[in-house]
């Protein structure tokens, strides 16, 4: 019998209605099974952690992800696999950085949410908790777990962590992966793309907790006045930038715009080229209008999202990686990117 640990951080999946104000307040997930009674079929054993206080994903910050972290690590070897109970608004950027502050992963970390909240009638946080218990419960003809990655499980699919981003705040098929095919799709069965997996080449497990917050993200528009960004290029306030690119990474041909990139990456700053677009990849240099990119040492993140190249960028910005940073966030490290188009 495999034995899981579900982690309640807090979001719309743990709530039920109090039946006596009518408000919504937070399940105690150490009686699970009273509100979600199915789980006594699944031949799985369950074990319950929460956050001392539950919160909204909106107000999750570095503090948070390090405890999560670290709850994992000091739980890894008693547990087959973990699921984390998580607000959808933010968890493709949680399943991002756990996917990046793990080194050697060998076993499942499962996020997933709801919707709508546990206690409701159509709630569809049901079927993605015991989904998601069962992929992380499933082992492979081995004896060892099938996904050995951070992964999303939401609205019948399993996506990869650190390739998946919310796409719907209304339907429940919130979530897409718009840059790598699904892992899994839950129907009369669980069909596995074992292909699409990620395997680590590590045998030890790492975790790294210290994380850079002066990480910042320049979206770009047209008609945009970058006299207004400057701040954003002050080397004693930021360390790294992300920049959302027009297409296959092409900008306004700007003197201001490189005049500004071109001081910050000689002061040792780190600026990422990714696209705005919903799929697609950068390809620097393809147009003129990103060619000053590669002339003043802005970075390709290729097809990474947001939420993976921001915190990438938190987990390998610093003095542990500084020499090699360019080659870290243009390569693929945890499955994160595809450098070949």
């Amino acid at each position: 019998m495999a034995k899981i640990l579900i982690i309640y951080t807090g979001g719309t999946i743990g709530m039920i209605k109090d039946s006596e104000t009518g408000q919504l307040t937070n399940v105690n997930f150490d009686h699970i099974y009273d509100h979600v009674p199915e789980l006594k079929r699944l031949n799985v054993e369950l074990d319950t952690k929460s956050f001392a206080q539950p919160i909204d994903s909106s107000e999750f910050s570095i503090s948070h992800w390090q405890d999560l972290a670290k709850m994992i690590e000091e739980n890894y070897s008693s547990y087959d696999g973990f699921v984390i109970l998580h607000g959808s608004d933010t968890m493709a950027y949680t399943a991002s950085i756990l996917s990046f502050m793990f080194c050697g992963l060998k076993k499942p970390i499962i996020l997933t949410g709801s919707q709508l909240p546990i206690g409701i009638i159509r709630t569809d946080g049901k079927e993605n908790l015991i989904t998601a218990i069962e992929i992380a419960a499933t082992q492979n003809e081995q004896n060892e777990a099938l996904i050995q990655e951070v992964a999303v499980y939401f609205d019948y699919q399993l996506f990869r962590g650190n390739r998946c981003t919310k796409d719907s705040a209304e339907n429940f098929e919130a979530f897409r992966s718009p840059n790598y095919e699904s892992l899994a799709i839950a129907g009369v069965h669980i069909k596995f793309d074992k292909e699409a997996f990620f395997r680590t080449k590590k045998d030890e497990l790492s975790l790294q907790t210290e994380l850079n917050p002066k990480v910042t993200l320049l979206k770009l528009h047209p008609g945009m006045d970058f006299d207004l960004y400057s701040a954003l290029f002050d080397r004693s306030k930021v360390d790294g930038i992300v920049l959302e690119t027009f297409g296959s990474g092409n900008s306004p041909t700007s003197v201001v715009f490189r005049t500004l990139l071109e001081n910050f990456i000689s002061q040792g700053g780190v600026v990422l080229n990714i696209t705005q677009c919903n799929s697609g990849a950068v390809k620097q240099g393809m147009y003129k209008t990103s060619s000053m990119f590669n002339e003043v040492g802005v970075i390709n993140g290729f097809d990474m999202t947001t939420e993976a190249a921001i915190t990438k960028m938190m987990v390998f910005l610093n003095e542990r990686h500084s020499s090699s940073i360019n080659e870290i966030l243009s390569s693929e490290v945890r499955g994160e990117l595809t450098s070949i188009f």
